[in-house]
């Protein structure tokens, strides 16, 4: 199994930019890997002021996306500025080459602005695709523990964060990135964007894809825009599990939704 992260810079509230941008990068991935992951909300930035940018299951930026991940015959995950009646989600999801794709809302959103106009969500996004199991989760989900907690019985594979983490808090993005990785005995992909938002925050990347003990398989140079692939050892995951199942003592956390 073959996943590759994206990092780049989105510019914030240009739809067609960012699409022509992410166009460009997965046609040079075709047939080359089996899984593409991308920042948070990859069509927009974190433009949440602007809900004129939202879209529906069905609208350009998810179109060019299954049309993607069928030439390219991979999965594709990230998520988008989405409005379903009158309330917005920042919506996660995962898109599997023949088109099917499960979509999962933030569960927690950054305090200000997002908690705002967007609305929280209320499950998890877990897919097993090419017999690899993997939860979704989006940027700030990353602080919260026990929402990302692999249970046996419903356990994952690969945990995947999408995101938009500032340059200001890039030493909590390093240290619990790797703290999942360790608890979870997980492969852990967390990709996060480059560049300066309409906010004049600094994003500088960080993103990084680690094993189930925590350490890093593949990094980025700050601010580097680029791509990044790795394939996964499933066969290592089972030896790290068997030998010190660490994940399987998680205590029973009751999450109200």
């Amino acid at each position: 199994m073959k996943i590759t992260l994206v990092q780049q810079e989105i510019i914030w509230g240009n739809k067609t930019a960012n699409l022509a941008t992410f166009e460009k990068i997965v046609k040079d991935l075709y047939g080359k890997t089996d899984v593409v992951v991308f920042p948070e909300m990859f069509s927009t930035g974190f433009s949440v002021d602007k809900p004129d940018l939202a879209e529906n299951t069905d609208g350009e930026a998810i179109q060019a996306i299954k049309r993607w991940a069928r030439e390219g015959n991979f999965a594709i995950a990230s998520s988008f500025m989405a409005t379903d009646g009158e309330k917005s989600y920042n919506r996660g999801f995962f898109c599997q080459p023949d088109g099917t794709i499960e979509f999962a809302d933030k569960r927690h959103l950054f305090i200000g602005d997002e908690q705002k106009y967007f609305t929280p969500g209320n499950k998890h996004l877990d897919v097993v695709f090419r017999g690899v199991k993997f939860r979704v989760l989006i940027c700030f989900d990353l602080r919260f523990p026990v929402w990302s907690r692999n249970f046996s019985g419903n356990e994952y594979d690969v945990l995947i964060y999408t995101a938009n983490w500032p340059k200001d808090r890039i030493e909590a993005w390093d240290a619990l990135t790797i703290a999942r990785a360790m608890e979870n005995q997980s492969y852990v992909c967390a990709v996060n964007a480059i560049g300066t938002d309409s906010y004049s925050v600094q994003h500088n990347g960080h993103s990084v894809m680690l094993d189930p003990r925590g350490k890093c398989l593949a990094s980025f140079d700050e601010w580097e825009a680029g791509t990044r692939t790795v394939e996964i050892d499933m066969a290592y995951l089972d030896k790290v599990r068997n030998r010190l199942p660490f994940w399987k003592s998680a205590d029973k956390f009751t999450t109200e939704i």
